[in-house]
């Protein structure tokens, strides 16, 4: 592994986007957003995502746009074009809009299509949360997961992201997606050259696999089988339909061709809990509630119990604003950096750990 300062890491990623085309605000959004999920141990949608990013900017599919336009705003709901934009820049502002929309109607909906990848879906959820809302966050992919006893890909791993207002920390907000793995994860594994549980994919034929290479290939596995593949299936409709974007195979492999767009969709939703209830006794109670779940009974060899969100949190509070990246991601981190110029050397801001 290799150790690294977050803003020495925020900067050195950032002087990449912006050498490829964004503003310095922009580029330095881009790059937090994505040390960010290193911080909260979520490396398969963190800095190991630059290369292919950087590589869609060079070719076009992503755009250098910096906010999303206005399609409709009929209320509650609001339509969004994000223009292939990164999503780490569209979504948060779509969310802000949504919460606006909450403020005065008690919710608000933004529906964003021609999207593209946007990280961790927890981080736009927990704007919402800060403001006193209920934060959800959905997203479609391209077809990833078979349907149950199906042998081809026919639905993607949709994640939902589901942040709640509470009182004091830890946060409570839930991140998942409907494989029983996210395909990040099996490319970090692929990178690290290490095998992946045999329960999270298949090969192109549907037999397991503990090769990241053959589950790249082949298939991601649903959660909870055909829960996880309905959850999946109808977050896709959602998201598409309601933004006038794409669903099922129209939204392409976010590695295949990365001159053509991704063209995902996504769908943020925002609550305020003052139009239902008193927003303090809701903290109080949310926070009370995740207290019940930490402190009940433990089957043995149990050392903690854990709310949503809370080991994330965690791991940010532990690592104490420093990051430990995979040798392999550090590695493709100086080689970008010495392609784009941006400055520095192998060993800047770093030290092997």
């Amino acid at each position: 592994m290799v150790e690294f300062e977050a803003d020495v890491l925020i900067g050195r990623v950032a002087a990449l986007f912006a050498d490829a085309g964004l503003s310095q605000d922009a580029a330095r959004r881009v790059a937090t957003t994505l040390v960010d999920a290193e911080r909260d141990g979520i490396g398969s949608h963190g800095v190991a995502m630059a290369d292919m990013y950087l590589d869609r900017l060079r070719k076009g599919s992503v755009s250098t746009r910096e906010t999303a336009s206005v399609v409709s705003d009929k209320g509650i709901a609001v339509v969004l074009d994000a223009g292939n934009a990164l999503g780490h820049l569209t979504s948060p502002q779509a969310m802000r809009i949504a919460v606006d929309k909450a403020k005065q109607y008690g919710a608000g909906f933004v529906a964003v299509r021609h999207g593209f990848h946007f990280g961790v879906a927890r981080h736009y959820a927990a704007i919402a949360a800060e403001a006193g809302c209920i934060g959800i966050v959905m997203c479609n992919t391209r077809p990833l997961m078979p349907a149950p006893g199906g042998a081809a890909r026919a639905v993607g791993n949709n994640p939902i992201a589901i942040a709640v207002p509470t009182q004091g920390e830890p946060p409570l907000a839930l991140d998942m997606a409907m494989s029983e793995a996210a395909m990040g994860k099996i490319r970090l594994a692929e990178k690290a050259g290490k095998p992946i549980p045999a329960t999270w994919a298949t090969r192109a034929d549907g037999t397991p696999t503990t090769d990241p290479r053959e589950a790249i290939a082949g298939m991601l596995l649903p959660a909870a089988g055909p829960k996880g593949f309905g959850l999946a299936f109808m977050i896709d409709l959602m998201c598409g339909l309601l933004s006038g974007g794409a669903i099922g195979d129209a939204v392409t492999p976010l590695y295949g061709d990365l001159s053509v767009p991704y063209d995902c969709a996504h769908m943020f939703v925002a609550v305020d809990v003052a139009h239902f209830t008193d927003l303090g006794d809701f903290r109080r109670a949310t926070a009370q509630a995740g207290e019940r779940i930490r402190s009940a009974p433990r089957t043995a060899g149990v050392e903690r119990l854990y709310t949503p969100g809370e080991i994330e949190w965690e791991r940010r509070r532990a690592g104490a604003g420093r990051v430990r990246l995979p040798a392999s991601v550090a590695a493709t981190l100086d080689r970008l950096t010495t392609e784009m110029n941006t400055g520095g050397t192998a060993a800047d801001g770093r030290a092997i750990a």
